[in-house]
């Protein structure tokens, strides 16, 4: 029995698939070119240095436009669109909720599912709440001579080495 023939074929209703697929990807792409080369060749083309000019919320624009974010700002979307898309999750239970709750096992499994789910989300609050992560101003830690990570600690393992490459030229008295 021969099987590289049967390997090489398609069945002919499934390449129709494919290609009704295709065409409609190519008619797609060809709507979007046609459109987007229509506006460019009618729309009248006149620039000036006054409409070249960046336009931001009214203002002249003043320095560079490459400066550097305070990460406090990314934290907050992400922690917003974390909780944001936990909470759409919450709309569809309840619908669905309302309906298997009279059936004997099943609403209470959908139920302390739903528990389960708000207590990891109330837990991930926590930590970045406990972490500091919602403050929006954060505390400068303290730095003084009994912190392990102060230069004058004597006990901070860097002041050793420190020492070590200070003294390395010199002769050490013997005892």
């Amino acid at each position: 029995m021969n099987l590289m023939p049967l390997l090489g074929t398609v069945a002919p209703e499934l390449s129709l698939h494919f290609a009704t697929v295709f065409i409609f990807v190519v008619v797609g792409f060809a709507f979007a070119g046609i459109a987007l080369g229509v506006a460019k060749w009618l729309r009248p083309s006149n620039p000036s240095p006054a409409k070249m000019t960046i336009y931001e919320c009214g203002e002249l624009p003043r320095g560079s436009s490459w400066i550097r974010f305070n990460v406090r700002f990314y934290l907050v979307a992400l922690f917003f669109i974390i909780f944001d898309v936990e909470v759409i999750f919450l709309y569809p239970w309840a619908v669905v909720f309302k309906q298997l709750y009279p059936v004997p096992e099943l609403g209470a499994l959908v139920f302390w599912e739903m528990i389960i789910f708000l207590a990891i989300l109330t837990v991930g609050l926590a930590y970045i709440w406990v972490k500091g992560d919602l403050d929006w101003v954060k505390k400068l830690v303290a730095r003084g001579p009994e912190s392990p990570e102060s230069p004058e600690n004597p006990e901070n393992p860097e002041n050793e080495d420190k020492a070590q490459n200070n003294n390395a030229g010199q002769e050490v008295p013997a005892p």
